[in-house]
C-alpha cells in the first residue's frame, strides 16, 4: 500500500465534503447580510491542515468494509470541531497565538467578536449535521444517534473542554505525569478517539474489536500529543506553521518539561508499539499501522 497516495483519497474526499457543505462565495451582503461569519469560518476551515481525525474515521470504516458515505458526515462534523476549538485556543483570553496552519489566526483577520462567532458557528455546525443524520428514520438511526452522543461527549466538559480547562489551570504550576496524561487524554485524545470509534459504532462491530480499536485510538491521540510536545521545542516554525518554543515561554508542563527529550521520545515510540499490537489480529491494518507512525514521525 502507498501510503501517501491513500491518505490523498481519503483527504480529497474530506474536502470535497467541506467545500459542498460551505455558502456560495457567489452570494453579495445585499441577500445574504451574515456572509461575513461565513468567511470567517470558511478562512480557518480551508486553510489545510492534516484532516488526521477524519482521514482515521474513513480509514477505520474502510478497514471494517464499511459505506464511507454513511461515515464522512460524522467525520466532516469532527473537522467542524476541531476547528472551531482552533479558532477559540488562538484567541488572546486562552493561547494568544498569531499564526496556525502558516497563516494568520482567525481573530487576526476578522476581529476577535468574529472569531468567537465563527468558532460557535463551526461548533453548531457540526451539531446540525449530525442531526441532520440522526433525522434519517431506518434501521441505522439508533446507531447513528449512538455516534453522535459520542462525539458529543469527546467535545464537551467530559473530553475537550475538559482537557483544555485542566490545562489552562495548570499554567505556571508544575503537575503529575499523571494528570499530564489525563489532560491530554481529553483535550487531544477525546477527538481523534471519537475518529476512530464512530465508523466502529455506525458498523455495530462486536465488543473485542471495539476495545482493540479502543486501545489503539488512546495510544496514537497520546502519541500526537507528546509528538506536538517535542515539535514545540526542537521544530522549525516554517514547517510547523505556528510559532514553536511557546509552550516553555509559557511556563507549561508538556511532556518534555517532565521527562525530558530522551525519555519523552522512548514514550512516544512505546505508545505506537501500543497502538500497532492493539490492531494484531484485525484485518486490513496496514494504513492505521502506517498512520500510527506517520503521526510520531511527521514534521507539523
Amino acid at each position: 500500500m502507498d501510503f501517501t497516495c491513500e491518505y490523498k483519497k481519503y483527504l480529497e474526499s474530506i474536502e470535497e465534503w467541506l467545500k459542498e457543505i460551505l455558502p456560495p462565495k457567489s452570494l453579495t451582503v445585499d441577500n445574504f447580510p451574515e456572509k461575513r461569519i461565513y468567511e470567517a469560518m470558511e478562512y480557518s476551515l480551508m486553510a489545510g491542515g492534516k484532516r488526521i481525525r477524519p482521514v482515521l474515521a474513513l480509514a477505520v470504516c474502510d478497514m471494517l468494509n464499511g459505506d464511507t458515505k454513511e461515515v464522512i458526515p460524522f467525520a466532516g462534523a469532527i473537522e467542524l470541531i476541531h476547528t472551531y476549538s482552533l479558532i477559540h485556543d488562538d484567541l488572546p483570553c486562552m493561547d494568544n497565538d498569531d499564526y496556525r496552519r502558516g497563516k494568520l489566526t482567525n481573530h487576526k483577520v476578522f476581529g476577535e467578536a468574529m472569531a468567537v462567532l465563527a468558532g460557535d458557528g463551526l461548533l453548531n455546525f457540526a451539531f446540525e449535521t449530525m442531526l441532520g443524520e440522526t433525522a434519517k428514520n431506518d434501521e441505522k438511526t439508533f446507531l447513528r444517534l449512538k455516534t453522535a452522543y459520542m462525539i458529543s461527549m469527546a467535545a464537551g466538559t467530559k473530553g475537550m473542554i475538559g482537557g483544555q480547562v485542566i490545562d489552562m489551570e495548570s499554567e505556571k504550576t508544575n503537575i503529575s505525569y499523571e494528570l499530564l496524561c489525563q489532560m491530554h487524554r481529553m483535550k487531544t485524545g477525546a477527538l481523534i478517539k471519537a475518529s476512530v470509534l464512530a465508523p466502529a459504532i455506525l458498523l455495530n462491530v462486536d465488543k473485542n474489536l471495539y476495545s482493540k480499536l479502543e486501545v489503539y485510538a488512546d495510544n496514537i491521540g497520546l502519541a500526537f500529543q507528546i509528538k506536538d510536545d517535542i515539535l514545540d521545542y526542537e521544530g522549525n516554525s516554517e514547517i510547523v506553521g505556528k510559532s514553536t518554543g511557546s509552550d516553555t515561554a509559557n511556563n507549561k508542563s508538556t511532556f518534555l518539561s517532565i521527562l525530558g527529550i530522551e525519555r519523552a521520545n522512548e514514550l512516544l515510540k512505546k505508545t505506537v508499539e501500543d497502538a500497532i499490537n492493539a490492531l494484531d489480529t484485525i484485518d486490513n491494518n496496514t494504513f492505521l499501522i502506517k498512520m500510527a507512525n506517520f503521526i510520531a514521525e511527521r514534521e507539523k
